[in-house]
């Protein structure tokens, strides 16, 4: 059985649900337990009664009444969390390409989840206590990236952070250049696109599809910057918008499919046959060709603009290589929009 405690709520914390501060803060209450105990009344904000969902405020004293961390509770208890390995801090750490004590940036390889979920153990959220600082203070993800995806990822070093840096994703302040090689490549070498997505139904409940009645307001950017052999096409996207796999499915309707995505295909033809042949026996990586190459934003809390570039991973550099194209590109060209 524990003893009485009393916690202060930390600047780091300020913003944080009840609930999820208890996990952080005080690991051995079973979340089962502290649902309970929060609908009960016991957990107590500076002597009042708190709900699971209250918001904490800087300053505020949390009362955790004694519990019993081994008493069976019903609903079970949540799964463990995974033991981080060395090797696994070491690997997250050798991700990280910008970091000035309140903004960081990884460089997300490809094929690795940003969050956990049903069989999938290993991710980029469980590894992130190897990134505390002198603080002990865990970073925060502000936005996720396709598990397929490489690039940049941001990440907050408080909670005040992370509520402008998301504050910022959603009044779309944050400039985010992708870069994509597609066959075949787009009939015209730059455009807007503009077709509203949604999750389908059904079986196929994890793909986005256009739907001009349900779906959601998304809009693209994208410009060809090389071609080869007539058929792949280096291009760079603007996602103006921040749909899931918004880039994917507006190449799809563009009649042009990510080398490596095999969920949104282009429908194929004769040329495409053509095409596929005369991409056979290069040497291309296989995973999706799809990179978050670089993202500029208005500091949250200092003057200036962050602009973070994340180089393309080895893979992929191999595959730009193989079809002649530069992967060390420095061209905007999306410069002249706004």
């Amino acid at each position: 059985m524990s003893e009485l405690r009393i916690l202060n709520v930390s600047d780091d914390d300020d913003g944080q649900r009840l609930d999820r501060w208890l996990k952080k803060n005080v690991p051995e209450m079973p979340y089962v337990l502290a649902q309970k105990l929060a609908r009960k009344g016991q957990i107590r904000i500076d002597g009042k009664r708190a709900k699971p969902d209250t918001r904490l405020v800087a300053g505020q004293q949390v009362k955790i009444p004694p519990f019993d961390a081994a008493a069976p509770q019903e609903g079970g208890r949540p799964p463990q969390k995974r033991k981080l390995s060395e090797a696994d801090a070491d690997f997250i750490r050798s991700l990280v390409i910008f970091d000035d004590g309140e903004v960081m940036a990884l460089n997300k390889p490809g094929g690795l989840a940003v969050q956990g979920g049903t069989n999938t153990k290993r991710h980029i959220d469980g590894m992130l206590e190897a990134l505390k600082n002198e603080e002990g203070v865990t970073p925060r993800l502000v936005h996720r990236l396709d598990k397929d995806t490489s690039g940049v990822l941001l990440l907050a070093r408080s909670a005040k952070v992370a509520r402008e840096l998301g504050a910022a994703f959603k009044g779309r302040d944050i400039r985010k250049i992708y870069w994509a090689v597609l066959t075949p490549p787009p009939e015209s070498p730059a455009g807007t696109i503009k077709a509203p997505v949604v999750k389908a139904g059904g079986p196929q409940k994890e793909k986005m599809v256009i739907d001009e009645e349900q779906g959601k307001f998304a809009i693209t950017e994208y410009a060809v910057l090389e071609t080869a052999f007539g058929a792949a096409a280096f291009t760079a996207f603007w996602p103006r918008t921040g749909r899931t796999h918004q880039i994917r499915v507006h190449a799809q309707l563009m009649g042009c499919t990510i080398i490596g995505d095999h969920k949104y295909k282009a429908e194929r033809d004769p040329e495409s046959k053509k095409i596929e042949a005369d991409l056979a026996g290069l040497e291309i990586a296989k995973r999706l060709h799809l990179h978050a190459r670089r993202m500029t934003l208005k500091h949250p809390t200092r003057k200036g603009t962050l602009d973070i570039t994340a180089p393309l991973p080895p893979e992929l550099v191999k595959s730009w290589r193989a079809l002649g194209f530069n992967p060390k590109d420095k061209s905007d060209p999306f410069e002249d929009l706004r």
